[in-house]
């Protein structure tokens, strides 16, 4: 009985991955050749933009463009919408529509003005410490 109990847990564990692995997709390296732009300017306007904390975090993430592209994007959209990184999250309106994409860009933003590179920021941000940014504290 105890064996068929541990074959079970084997095979559900091995069936859904180890969670500490699951690190969403990203490039190791910098951009090779230029990115996608950020959305900038008047596209930031409209239903997607209504908090100051939207406008913000896109325009941050402009300035930070090569780093977002090292950097996994926790809401998983590399599954759900074929993203490469949180780079390509501010591509278009899901980053604004996505706190966990904010947050992500925002704590970025932060940690590459305090000189942090951009392999620093994905093992913090692997850790999680990007959930503590208060986006209502944006202006």
């Amino acid at each position: 009985m105890l064996c068929a109990v541990a074959l079970i847990t084997l095979a559900g564990y091995a069936q859904f991955g180890n969670p500490a692995n699951d690190i969403p997709a990203y490039n190791a390296l910098p951009p090779s050749k230029p990115l996608p732009p950020v959305m900038q300017g008047a596209q930031l306007s409209g239903p997607y933009f209504t908090k100051p904390y939207q406008v913000c975090s896109y325009k941050m993430a402009k300035q930070i463009s090569p780093v977002l592209h090292q950097l996994p994007c926790y809401c998983h959209c590399d599954r759900s919408l074929g993203h490469n990184s949180l780079h390509s999250c501010f591509e278009g309106t899901h980053g604004a529509a996505c706190s966990t994409c904010m947050k992500e860009a925002v704590f970025a933003y932060q940690q590459t003005k305090k000189g942090r590179t951009p392999a620093q920021i994905r093992a913090a941000v692997e850790r999680g410490d990007w959930m503590n940014v208060d986006l209502e504290s944006l202006k």
